[in-house]
């Protein structure tokens, strides 16, 4: 049974992930400034938060001994790295992202291909062409035995997920959130797809990717169980952090409604003399 990897340093990360951060910090402190209004901050503490715990997510999976035992050994662990970059890291760094730096980010000549590519049929379309690939038996034997071709695969799902979550989470109406209802819609067909490559893993009889298969079994953990606890994952897991957001999503539509309704009401009031 093999053991944890020996510790292995991935500079490439840290210096992507590290100028991510710095280019952030960079903005905010001296664009940010003249970008708003005179007194106002160009981010709040919580978005400054959620951008950071987004990198500092991606770091976790991308780093030792995540991403060693997602390429030596487990496929299910490969798969949670999936999970976290398209499904946690991208609503952190939405929702850290100021509304005049995602318009720095967007000069007005590439608005319109943004704003058709973000919108919510040609982003689900996205994400299933991108979660096909990457799961695909060929990519995956690719992605697993080159370093590059992980770091660019890697890269592709983290863009992907940036476009799946835009209906969802953009920050500035330059790329238009889709109507609450149409959020619902979009998160529940988004939880519905990746059941049907979840159930392949989960019910398959015979490791469905044979580098995995013919990987140094890792905890006592055998390839047709890594693979069923990959697909476990996918679906439970993925499940319930969309259906979560379908949550957030209805609710506070109800509670938008329920003040509009309200301020109506007290509009309709007569005026006491």
């Amino acid at each position: 049974m093999t053991p944890l990897p020996a510790f292995a340093a991935h500079p490439d990360v840290w210096l992507v992930l590290g100028g991510v951060v710095g280019i952030y910090l960079y903005a905010v402190i001296r664009i940010g400034p003249l970008m708003v209004e005179s007194g106002a901050k160009p981010a709040n503490a919580r978005q400054i938060g959620s951008f950071l715990a987004g990198v500092g997510v991606l770091w976790l999976v991308s780093d030792w001994p995540v991403h060693d035992i997602a390429e030596q050994s487990l496929y299910s662990v490969h798969m949670a790295q999936h999970m976290a970059i398209m499904l946690i890291a991208p609503p952190l760094l939405l929702a850290g992202t100021p509304r005049w730096l995602a318009e720095v980010l967007l000069p007005s000549r590439i608005r319109p291909a943004v704003r058709a590519i973000c919108a919510p049929v040609p982003a689900l379309l996205i994400s299933i062409a991108v979660l096909v690939f990457t799961h695909w038996p060929a990519v995956v034997t690719v992605a697993v035995t080159s370093g590059p071709a992980h770091f660019a695969l890697h890269s592709l799902a983290l863009v992907a997920a940036i476009v799946m979550w835009m209906p969802i989470l953009s920050p500035t109406p330059v790329v238009p959130r889709a109507r609450p209802f149409v959020q619902i819609g979009y998160l529940f067909a988004q939880s519905v797809i990746p059941t049907i490559p979840a159930s392949f893993l989960t019910f398959g009889h015979e490791p469905l990717y044979r580098v995995y298969g013919d990987a140094a079994e890792i905890w006592g953990i055998s390839a047709v169980t890594d693979q069923t606890m990959a697909g476990l994952l996918m679906k439970i897991g993925g499940g319930l952090i969309l259906w979560g957001w379908i949550a957030v999503t209805w609710f506070r539509w109800y509670r938008e409604e329920q003040t509009w309704e309200s301020l109506e009401r007290e509009l309709r009031r007569p005026s006491v003399p």
